[in-house]
C-alpha cells in the first residue's frame, strides 16, 4: 500500500502528539521510503534504549542531549547530527529542553498505525 503525507506540512498549524514522559512529536513528511519527525523533549525526558531495522539520522535543532549509540556516549547540542545504523541499540537523555528532527528509512509504519512508542519517555 502506498502511503504519503501532504506535500506541505505547516508545523505551526499542527498539534503536538503527546507520547508521555515529557516527549511529544509531529510528523513532518513521509512516504513508503522515508519519514521525518519533529520530537520535542522536556529537560530530563528519556529516549529509552531501543533498536529497530530502520536507518535513522537525527538533527539536534535545539537543546542539549546525551546520546548513546552502540555503546558510545556523546553530548550533542543544536546543530549536531547523529547517525544510527539499523538494529543498533541507541538512547538519549535530554539535558536541556530541546527539539530533535528524526529521519527514518523506510517509513516507521508502527508510528503511523498507532503502534507502541514506549522507547520515548520515562517508562
Amino acid at each position: 500500500m502506498k502511503r504519503f503525507s501532504d506535500k506541505f506540512i505547516l508545523a505551526d498549524k499542527m498539534e503536538w502528539e503527546e507520547l508521555g514522559g515529557g516527549v511529544s512529536r509531529k510528523f513532518l513528511g513521509y512516504d513508503n521510503q522515508i519519514m521525518m519527525v519533529q520530537v520535542k523533549f522536556e529537560a530530563g525526558a528519556l529516549g529509552s534504549p531501543h533498536a529497530h531495522f530502520h536507518t535513522q539520522s537525527t538533527y539536534c535543532a535545539a537543546g542539549k542531549f546525551e546520546f548513546t549509540v552502540g555503546g558510545e556516549k556523546q553530548i550533542v547540542k543544536a546543530g549536531d547530527g547523529i547517525y544510527m545504523e539499523p538494529n543498533v541499540l541507541h538512547s538519549a537523555v535530554c539535558l536541556e529542553a530541546g527539539i530533535l528532527i528524526d529521519v527514518f528509512s523506510p517509513v516507521r509504519e508502527d508510528f503511523l498505525e498507532g503502534g507502541e512508542v514506549s522507547y520515548f519517555g520515562n517508562k
